[in-house]
């Protein structure tokens, strides 16, 4: 096919386009997306591990396979878009106040963001639950990672943060090749005008905030141990920006693709959600069979021996991760949900919902206490059902793979409502 029709066809339905490419040409296919170097995927743990694998021999950057997509959005001193010593630079940083032990501590509060939100959920009809949990998620990110506290502002981030990532994030502007932003940038009633105009309003709050908090130090926050770091202004804003973008909408979308999954099967919603070793394998589980994220790319600086064909060098090079989540010969019985394959603890290489090779996700540990807490307490106060019993088929949302009608769910509450 024409590199503009694989690309009409990618933005239409990737989902069916990448099975369509699987099942007619195998483990390993070549997509064309018009103004970019080709990109091979592969659907095996094992091809998968040989891409990430360059991460380690240095023929590869999985910062510059991001930037054209992403560089717009969180700037140039992020870690998904940068390389080499600069890279492990902002890894070094971010990885203390983002590992395990520490975001332990953010239990209580997330549970605090949790419980004041549901309150406010409808009851007794159909409602969209990806837009709900999103706006948990946001406010997490506020609090939590932002540490920002000022009624003002926190409002007028909740305004401005879901248009920027709804339109920074949109097809029209995330696959529009650098050349032509340029001239896209001069016509302000195109997407690319107002996403730029959105940026703008949001930086002048991030640099307005990190100013101040340089003025008065400390804080439990991400931003507050961030400061400790010898990041600059501009790295601290790019990695804000960051975990926003990493943590927000994909973290929701999981949520969403949880909820879609246990409600149709009631033999794993009983277990839920008291059993805590069993919820971290749902959560789990769910990452596998409806991965948020659906490619870890790397741009490849050597060729490529993969199954068999070399892939040379300027090429992009990745794992379909659907895909690999599929494969038997890492995941047998792929097509059945089975939370109990995570329950010895063991999951692989060949899970790889938060990436995989040096570039695993910074936010992985964040995001599943996020979504193990979120669960915990949806449940704990209300019974959802889904009005339509039909799985919700995946399609593409920005940069992820959504439930098609955003989780649609009725919700009851599990005590009587109090009265004022």
């Amino acid at each position: 096919m024409p590199a503009l029709a694989q690309t009409a066809w990618f933005m239409a339905d990737a989902p069916r386009a990448f099975e369509s490419y699987h099942r007619r040409y195998g483990p390993i296919f070549t997509v064309r997306y018009a103004g970019f170097p080709p990109e091979v995927y592969v659907t095996t743990a094992d091809l998968a591990e040989q891409v990430y694998r360059t991460d380690q021999s240095g023929d590869s950057r999985a910062g510059e396979a991001r930037r054209d997509f992403l560089e717009h959005m969180v700037g140039a001193h992020s870690v998904l878009t940068l390389d080499g010593e600069p890279w492990w630079r902002h890894r070094k940083a971010l990885n203390p106040p983002l590992r395990a032990k520490q975001v332990a501590g953010y239990h209580d509060d997330i549970a605090a963001i949790a419980a004041e939100k549901i309150a406010t959920w409808p009851l007794g009809r159909p409602f969209g639950l990806r837009d709900r949990v999103q706006e948990i998620t946001l406010e997490i990110i506020i609090r939590l990672i932002f540490g920002i506290t000022d009624a003002g502002r926190v409002r007028r981030l909740h305004a401005l943060l879901p248009e920027l990532i709804e339109t920074g994030g949109s097809m029209q502007v995330a696959m529009l090749p650098e050349r032509v932003r340029g001239l896209a940038a001069r016509a302000p009633f195109l997407a690319y005008g107002r996403f730029l105009r959105l940026r703008a309003e949001v930086d002048a709050i991030l640099f307005e905030e990190i100013r101040r908090r340089r003025a008065a130090p400390g804080g439990d926050d991400v931003l507050g141990r961030l400061l400790e770091s010898e990041l600059g202004d501009q790295e601290l804003r790019d990695e804000l920006i960051t975990m926003l973008i990493a943590g927000h909408e994909t973290t929701a979308t999981g949520l969403a693709w949880a909820f879609e999954r246990i409600l149709r099967m009631p033999e794993v919603l009983r277990r839920l959600p008291d059993d805590e070793p069993y919820l971290d394998a749902v959560v789990r589980e769910v990452l596998r069979v409806r991965p948020v994220v659906y490619e870890a790319p790397r741009l490849l600086d050597a060729p490529l021996r993969l199954g068999g064909y070399e892939i040379p060098a300027g090429w992009y090079a990745g794992p379909y991760i659907p895909l690999v989540h599929r494969d038997p010969a890492a995941f047998p019985a792929p097509g059945e949900f089975r939370p109990e394959r995570f329950l010895d603890g063991h999951q692989g290489k060949a899970w790889m919902p938060f990436g995989g090779g040096r570039r695993f996700c910074v936010g992985a540990q964040l995001a599943l206490l996020e979504m193990r807490v979120i669960i915990r307490e949806v449940l704990h106060r209300l019974e959802l059902t889904a009005p339509d019993q039909a799985p919700e088929a995946r399609r593409l949302k920005n940069v992820t793979l959504a439930p098609a009608k955003l989780t649609r769910v009725i919700a009851r509450a599990r005590t009587p409502a109090r009265t004022a």
